[in-house]
């Protein structure tokens, strides 16, 4: 389904390189659930963030169904993205003026369109999904911390993605809330939908279906 080749990446700043990553490879499964672990510095959300295209690769191939979109212009990885990617970081970045309902459904307000009752009726079935019932209308500052973050995977789900890519999402919560945000990642995964996890926590990282360790910008 998702593969990646021998990705590189440098980074350049004031005359000095930083080599983060030396050929990095990785495929995915439908329905499957990857973590990747390694220490600080070994690449590993670099390689997220080109895997879920955020970030353009110096060299490699990212093979998504067959065909390689580091050949894709600006405007088909925005599409591509918008259609069949997510991606949840360790902050929920939801937009604090908007209930959670509306944060849900920022995907769809792009362009001039109206939100339609569809699209409305789908966000309150991902918040249910997510164990938000009937906290459609609060705002993110009436939420926990694993509330919000349960918005930010709601948003994530609403356009039913092939891909979840999460870098850190249980990073900024307590213990407790942490490990029930784990249990509705495992809940989700499945179905078509593919998550790759960065995360630093090596118990979270062993409920992935398969566990991979970066090491110097490869996966090991």
């Amino acid at each position: 389904m998702f593969e990646a080749r021998n990705i590189t990446k440098t980074f350049r700043s004031e005359g000095l390189e930083s080599r983060v990553l030396c050929g990095a490879d990785l495929t995915v499964e439908p329905g499957e659930f990857v973590s990747i672990v390694g220490r600080s510095g070994s690449g590993k959300t670099t390689f997220l963030n080109i895997l879920s295209t955020l970030l353009a690769p110096d060299g490699g191939e990212l093979l998504y169904r067959g065909e390689d979109v580091t050949n894709f212009s600006r405007a088909r990885l925005n599409e591509l993205r918008s259609r069949d990617f997510a991606v949840i970081f360790q902050f929920h970045h939801l937009l604090p003026y908007l209930s959670a309902r509306e944060n849900v459904l920022l995907p769809y307000m792009q362009g001039v369109r109206p939100v339609t009752a569809e699209q409305r009726k789908r966000a309150d079935a991902c918040l249910e999904r997510v164990g938000l019932s009937g906290k459609g209308d609060k705002l993110p500052g009436h939420l926990s911390g694993g509330e919000q973050q349960r918005v930010a995977i709601a948003r994530a789900l609403v356009k039913e993605s092939a891909l979840l890519f999460a870098d850190e999402p249980t990073g900024n919560l307590d213990k407790a809330t942490g490990e029930s945000i784990m249990e509705l990642l495992g809940d989700l995964k499945g179905d078509g939908l593919s998550i790759v996890m960065v995360t630093h926590d090596g118990e979270y990282a062993a409920r992935a279906d398969r566990m991979v360790t970066m090491v110097e910008g490869r996966v090991a």
